[in-house]
């Protein structure tokens, strides 16, 4: 496996990222750590979902070479379900996903010449695209949009609206709260609960050269290098800072901020 090129850039400049990224000879990761809808906080020196990406970093760093996608899924639930019971309840975490630590995660095997997609991720893969989006983000989104362009025809302004605190998408808070209730039932994420393997994307490579890259859901459009995705995100940033047009999305550029999420990006060829 050789790498060549990768970044990590966090969403504040002021906070570390969220997301991870994991080289070791026989894996490649990319670690997307969720956003806490909560002021719940499983480890009082970094955010839910540091913590959530820094246990699946650590548990991917330690797997010997053969670990398959089920062993994986199980590893890495066990991995954080012990953080829940050393610390709390695991039935209230059962009964209140929003609460749980929780990462999607993107995974290259090279001894299986795998990958797999748990959660939201994406890749390209000799430069076709792939993913592995999680039902109802659109539907969030689109009810964030809808906001939006209510409070901009009652004369809020952008400059209001690209502001930390963000009146659009409290309106779709409490709809996710409700969809996180599917959280591993009909998709999969990692949270320390079962993972639904069916709903796990595994992509087989065969044994011909190939490019890759892994990226968090932070670039709106993936392209064959980092550059020219920096270029899409710039403009996405320039042409519609709100994300409420061609790409909607739950979060905005909010003024101050490098983007409108952490955003991570590797390529490599195996």
């Amino acid at each position: 496996m050789k790498i060549i090129e990768q970044s990590i850039i966090a969403k504040n400049p002021a906070k570390k990222s969220e997301d991870g990224i994991v080289v070791t000879d026989d894996f490649i990761a990319v670690i997307d750590g969720s956003t806490s809808k909560t002021n719940r906080r499983h480890c009082p020196l970094m955010s839910n979902g540091r913590y959530a990406m820094k246990l699946i970093s650590r548990y991917i760093r330690k797997m010997p070479a053969n670990t398959s996608c089920h062993q994986f899924c199980v590893g890495t639930t066990e991995t954080i379900r012990k953080h829940y019971r050393l610390r709390f309840p695991v039935e209230r975490m059962k009964q209140h996903p929003e609460e749980r630590l929780c990462a999607s995660a993107i995974i290259f095997s090279r001894l299986r010449r795998e990958i797999w997609m748990v959660g939201d991720c994406q890749c390209l893969i000799g430069g076709e695209y792939f993913d592995n989006p999680k039902p109802y983000e659109q539907e969030l989104a689109e009810m964030r949009v809808c906001k939006v362009r209510e409070l901009l025809a009652q004369g809020v302004s952008q400059q209001e609206l690209l502001q930390p605190h963000d009146p659009a998408r409290e309106v779709m808070i409490p709809t996710m709260l409700e969809v996180m209730q599917n959280q591993n039932v009909t998709y999969a994420v990692i949270d320390g609960f079962k993972i639904p393997e069916d709903r796990v994307r595994v992509i087989p490579l065969d044994f011909q050269k190939w490019e890759i890259v892994f990226a968090s859901d932070g670039y709106p459009k993936l392209a064959d290098t980092l550059e020219e995705s920096e270029t899409l995100l710039d403009y996405q940033r320039k042409v519609d800072p709100l994300n409420i047009g061609g790409f909607k999305a739950t979060k905005a550029f909010v003024e101050g901020n490098n983007s409108f999420d952490d955003r991570s990006y590797i390529r490599f060829e195996v």
